[in-house]
């Protein structure tokens, strides 16, 4: 039973890394376009699977289309993600110039990055809260002793407290990220 938890757990921490690389900080960062889908004959495809993603330089992007026919639904399909870029393009590649956050904005990220966190500690201790459940089932079933129960509740709790720890440290890291100029 709590290898099951574990793995629920270690599931979430993945979750919320890959939550964090959709924020945007001041840097140009591939990933940051994972969620944006290009309309490629009509179906909704990731953008990595229609274009090769480069990053030639802090801040900027370069977009090349495996299909120039592509390029204007690239660019169409980066605007309606709400990225805050502003595509341009000449005929041949995208090019994005990734503009500076500002502090209000930085603040905003900080913010949507803390409640990525606090959701994923909430994640974690709904983990905890279904393996006690589980726990005392099978004390109840006879299957788990007194002891027995008072030995795996502890175990889930340490695992609980290293995951809850590990969200913190991935959030201190991020929110750093975002405020470094």
């Amino acid at each position: 039973m709590a290898d099951s938890c574990e793995a629920r757990m270690e599931k979430t921490i993945a979750s919320l890394k890959d939550s964090f690389n959709t924020i945007r900080t001041g840097r140009a960062n591939a990933s940051i376009f994972d969620k944006v889908r290009v309309d490629y004959y009509g179906t909704k495809t990731p953008l990595n699977q229609v274009a090769t993603i480069q990053i030639p330089e802090a801040r900027s992007v370069i977009i090349q289309p495996f299909d120039k026919s592509l390029i204007t639904e690239i660019e169409k399909a980066i605007q309606v993600a709400d990225l805050g870029f502003n595509p341009s393009n000449d005929g041949k590649v995208i090019r994005i110039t990734i503009p500076a956050l500002t502090a209000d904005r930085r603040k905003e990220l900080v913010k949507q990055a803390k409640n990525m966190a606090e959701n994923s500690r909430t994640a974690i201790r709904n983990i905890r809260r279904d393996g006690n459940d589980e726990f005392k089932k099978q004390q109840k079933a006879g299957d788990l002793t007194e002891d027995g129960l008072k030995a795996e509740t502890d175990k889930l709790q340490k695992l609980t407290d290293k995951y809850i720890d590990e969200i913190n440290k991935i959030y201190d890291s991020k929110e750093k990220e975002i405020l470094q100029n």
